[in-house]
Protein backbone atom coordinates (compact mmCIF):
# COMPACT_ATOMS: atom_id res chain seq x y z
CA UNK A 1 0.00 0.00 0.00
CA UNK A 2 1.03 3.38 -0.92
CA UNK A 3 -0.24 6.75 0.97
CA UNK A 4 1.19 10.24 0.57
CA UNK A 5 1.63 12.01 3.44
CA UNK A 6 1.23 15.73 3.24
CA UNK A 7 2.07 18.45 6.78
CA UNK A 8 2.48 21.89 6.05
CA UNK A 9 0.45 23.36 9.69
CA UNK A 10 3.71 25.07 11.36
CA UNK A 11 6.90 26.69 9.29
CA UNK A 12 8.25 23.12 9.50
CA UNK A 13 6.42 21.52 6.09
CA UNK A 14 7.03 18.57 4.94
CA UNK A 15 5.88 15.22 2.97
CA UNK A 16 6.02 11.43 3.24
CA UNK A 17 5.39 8.24 1.75
CA UNK A 18 4.41 5.24 3.12
CA UNK A 19 5.32 2.19 1.45
CA UNK A 20 3.70 -1.10 3.79
CA UNK A 21 4.98 0.38 6.89
CA UNK A 22 8.34 2.13 5.25
CA UNK A 23 7.96 5.58 5.57
CA UNK A 24 10.36 7.91 3.40
CA UNK A 25 10.46 12.07 4.06
CA UNK A 26 11.33 15.22 2.58
CA UNK A 27 11.19 18.34 4.71
CA UNK A 28 10.59 21.80 2.91
CA UNK A 29 13.58 23.97 2.18
CA UNK A 30 13.20 27.35 4.96
CA UNK A 31 12.91 30.91 3.73
CA UNK A 32 10.22 29.91 1.30
CA UNK A 33 6.71 29.24 1.12
CA UNK A 34 4.85 26.17 1.54
CA UNK A 35 2.84 27.13 -1.49
CA UNK A 36 6.55 27.47 -3.54
CA UNK A 37 7.80 24.18 -1.89
CA UNK A 38 5.48 21.73 -1.21
CA UNK A 39 4.43 20.33 -4.63
CA UNK A 40 7.77 20.44 -5.84
CA UNK A 41 8.74 18.37 -2.97
CA UNK A 42 6.22 15.98 -3.34
CA UNK A 43 7.63 15.36 -7.13
CA UNK A 44 10.58 14.93 -5.98
CA UNK A 45 9.89 12.56 -3.54
CA UNK A 46 7.86 10.33 -5.59
CA UNK A 47 9.99 10.40 -8.26
CA UNK A 48 13.24 8.93 -6.07
CA UNK A 49 10.58 6.13 -5.30
CA UNK A 50 9.95 5.54 -8.75
CA UNK A 51 6.54 5.68 -7.72
CA UNK A 52 3.59 7.46 -9.96
CA UNK A 53 0.81 8.99 -8.10
CA UNK A 54 -1.97 7.41 -10.03
CA UNK A 55 -0.42 4.56 -7.96
CA UNK A 56 -0.70 5.72 -4.53
CA UNK A 57 -3.75 3.76 -2.22
CA UNK A 58 -4.64 7.32 -0.26
CA UNK A 59 -3.56 10.79 0.40
CA UNK A 60 -3.37 12.15 4.21
CA UNK A 61 -2.94 15.54 5.15
CA UNK A 62 -2.39 17.67 8.32
CA UNK A 63 -6.24 19.31 8.82
CA UNK A 64 -5.05 21.23 11.64
CA UNK A 65 -5.12 23.55 13.83
CA UNK A 66 -1.93 25.41 12.78
CA UNK A 67 -1.44 28.45 10.45
CA UNK A 68 -3.74 29.97 8.10
CA UNK A 69 -1.98 29.88 4.94
CA UNK A 70 -0.43 26.63 5.91
CA UNK A 71 -3.40 24.79 6.34
CA UNK A 72 -4.73 25.56 3.08
CA UNK A 73 -1.45 24.68 1.46
CA UNK A 74 -1.84 20.88 2.57
CA UNK A 75 -5.40 20.98 2.08
CA UNK A 76 -5.19 22.53 -1.16
CA UNK A 77 -2.77 20.11 -2.51
CA UNK A 78 -4.02 16.87 -0.88
CA UNK A 79 -7.86 18.10 -2.38
CA UNK A 80 -6.04 18.51 -6.12
CA UNK A 81 -3.89 15.27 -5.83
CA UNK A 82 -7.37 13.07 -4.94
CA UNK A 83 -9.23 14.63 -7.68
CA UNK A 84 -6.69 13.65 -9.96
CA UNK A 85 -6.17 9.96 -8.47
CA UNK A 86 -9.73 9.34 -7.22
CA UNK A 87 -8.35 8.48 -4.36
CA UNK A 88 -9.94 9.01 -0.66
CA UNK A 89 -8.31 11.95 1.67
CA UNK A 90 -7.37 10.91 5.36
CA UNK A 91 -7.36 14.40 7.34
CA UNK A 92 -4.89 13.77 10.56
CA UNK A 93 -4.80 16.35 13.27
CA UNK A 94 -1.61 18.45 14.19
CA UNK A 95 -1.94 18.15 17.94
CA UNK A 96 -2.23 13.97 17.19
CA UNK A 97 0.93 13.82 14.92
CA UNK A 98 2.53 15.48 18.19
CA UNK A 99 1.38 12.84 20.82
CA UNK A 100 2.30 10.20 18.07
CA UNK A 101 5.84 11.88 18.29
CA UNK A 102 5.66 11.75 21.83
CA UNK A 103 4.78 8.17 22.16
CA UNK A 104 3.56 7.85 25.72
CA UNK A 105 0.80 7.18 27.44
CA UNK A 106 -0.83 10.82 28.19
CA UNK A 107 0.38 13.77 26.34
CA UNK A 108 -0.47 17.26 26.41
CA UNK A 109 -0.18 18.34 22.75
CA UNK A 110 0.60 22.13 22.69
CA UNK A 111 1.03 24.13 19.25
CA UNK A 112 1.90 27.78 19.57
CA UNK A 113 -1.03 29.21 17.80
CA UNK A 114 0.68 33.07 18.12
CA UNK A 115 -1.33 35.75 19.23
CA UNK A 116 -0.27 35.19 22.76
CA UNK A 117 -2.54 31.90 22.41
CA UNK A 118 -2.19 27.83 22.29
CA UNK A 119 -4.21 24.93 20.54
CA UNK A 120 -3.79 22.19 23.30
CA UNK A 121 -5.42 18.56 23.08
CA UNK A 122 -4.91 16.25 25.28
CA UNK A 123 -4.92 12.53 24.48
CA UNK A 124 -4.33 9.04 25.71
CA UNK A 125 -3.13 5.88 24.13
CA UNK A 126 -5.92 3.34 23.79
CA UNK A 127 -5.64 0.27 22.29
CA UNK A 128 -2.68 1.57 19.92
CA UNK A 129 -4.33 4.64 19.00
CA UNK A 130 -4.23 8.11 20.36
CA UNK A 131 -7.78 9.30 21.43
CA UNK A 132 -8.80 12.68 22.25
CA UNK A 133 -10.08 14.01 25.49
CA UNK A 134 -12.53 16.85 25.44
CA UNK A 135 -11.84 19.10 23.18
CA UNK A 136 -9.18 21.14 21.17
CA UNK A 137 -9.11 24.40 22.49
CA UNK A 138 -6.99 27.44 21.98
CA UNK A 139 -6.69 29.67 24.68
CA UNK A 140 -3.82 31.95 26.79
CA UNK A 141 -1.16 30.22 27.99
CA UNK A 142 -2.52 30.63 31.56
CA UNK A 143 -6.04 29.31 30.57
CA UNK A 144 -4.70 26.00 29.59
CA UNK A 145 -6.42 22.96 30.80
CA UNK A 146 -3.96 20.72 32.51
CA UNK A 147 -5.01 17.61 33.32
CA UNK A 148 -5.73 17.12 37.19
CA UNK A 149 -4.21 12.94 37.36
CA UNK A 150 -0.30 12.43 37.40
CA UNK A 151 2.06 10.81 34.77
CA UNK A 152 1.43 13.23 31.69
CA UNK A 153 4.11 14.66 29.25
CA UNK A 154 3.94 17.83 28.00
CA UNK A 155 5.04 18.67 24.31
CA UNK A 156 5.29 20.94 21.76
CA UNK A 157 6.93 24.43 20.44
CA UNK A 158 4.41 26.44 22.49
CA UNK A 159 6.44 25.13 25.80
CA UNK A 160 9.17 26.98 24.90
CA UNK A 161 7.19 29.89 23.20
CA UNK A 162 5.21 31.06 26.54
CA UNK A 163 7.48 30.61 29.79
CA UNK A 164 4.13 31.12 31.85
CA UNK A 165 3.12 27.96 30.41
CA UNK A 166 6.47 26.19 30.95
CA UNK A 167 6.31 27.40 34.69
CA UNK A 168 2.92 25.76 35.28
CA UNK A 169 3.90 22.43 33.43
CA UNK A 170 6.73 22.77 35.63
CA UNK A 171 5.02 23.23 38.80
CA UNK A 172 2.47 20.22 38.20
CA UNK A 173 5.14 17.58 37.41
CA UNK A 174 4.75 17.50 33.75
CA UNK A 175 7.36 16.02 31.69
CA UNK A 176 8.22 18.79 28.76
CA UNK A 177 9.22 17.91 24.81
CA UNK A 178 9.35 20.83 23.66
CA UNK A 179 11.12 20.57 20.08
CA UNK A 180 8.10 17.97 19.08
CA UNK A 181 6.17 19.35 15.93
CA UNK A 182 3.75 18.17 13.62
CA UNK A 183 5.50 16.16 10.80
CA UNK A 184 4.28 14.19 7.67
CA UNK A 185 5.90 11.23 8.43
CA UNK A 186 3.92 10.86 11.85
CA UNK A 187 0.59 11.46 9.60
CA UNK A 188 1.15 8.68 7.29
CA UNK A 189 1.81 6.95 10.10
CA UNK A 190 -1.08 7.38 11.57
CA UNK A 191 -3.01 7.63 8.18
CA UNK A 192 -1.96 4.07 7.57
CA UNK A 193 -4.68 1.89 9.71
CA UNK A 194 -7.49 3.97 8.23
CA UNK A 195 -6.44 3.47 4.84
CA UNK A 196 -5.73 -0.06 5.55
CA UNK A 197 -9.57 -0.36 6.13
CA UNK A 198 -10.37 1.72 3.28
CA UNK A 199 -11.54 4.22 5.23
CA UNK A 200 -11.50 8.30 4.17
CA UNK A 201 -13.54 11.48 2.94
CA UNK A 202 -14.08 12.34 -0.26
CA UNK A 203 -11.96 15.28 -2.09
CA UNK A 204 -15.12 17.54 -1.44
CA UNK A 205 -15.53 17.36 1.97
CA UNK A 206 -11.46 18.11 3.06
CA UNK A 207 -11.49 21.61 5.07
CA UNK A 208 -8.91 22.74 7.46
CA UNK A 209 -9.79 22.80 11.13
CA UNK A 210 -9.24 26.39 12.38
CA UNK A 211 -10.46 26.15 15.57
CA UNK A 212 -10.75 29.91 15.51
CA UNK A 213 -12.21 32.15 12.96
CA UNK A 214 -10.08 34.97 14.25
CA UNK A 215 -6.64 34.82 12.21
CA UNK A 216 -4.96 38.11 12.88
CA UNK A 217 -5.35 41.08 15.05
CA UNK A 218 -6.45 43.83 13.67
CA UNK A 219 -4.24 47.33 13.66
CA UNK A 220 -5.80 48.54 16.69
CA UNK A 221 -4.84 45.88 18.52
CA UNK A 222 -1.35 45.82 17.56
CA UNK A 223 -0.88 49.20 18.14
CA UNK A 224 -2.40 48.82 21.64
CA UNK A 225 0.28 46.60 22.12
CA UNK A 226 2.91 48.38 21.50
CA UNK A 227 3.41 46.83 17.95
CA UNK A 228 3.59 48.36 14.22
CA UNK A 229 0.52 49.08 11.91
Amino acid sequence: MLILALETSTELGSCALWRDGVVTERICPPGKSHSETLLPLVRELLGDAGVKVGQLDAIAFGVGPGAFTGLRVACGAAQGLAVATNRPLIPVTSLETMAALAATERVLALLDARMGEVYAGAYQLIDGAYVLHGDIRVSAPDAVMLPAEPGWTACGNAIAAYPALQERLTTAGMVMLADIMPTAAAVARLAAPPAVRGEGIDAALAAPLYIRDKVAKTVAERLSEGGRA
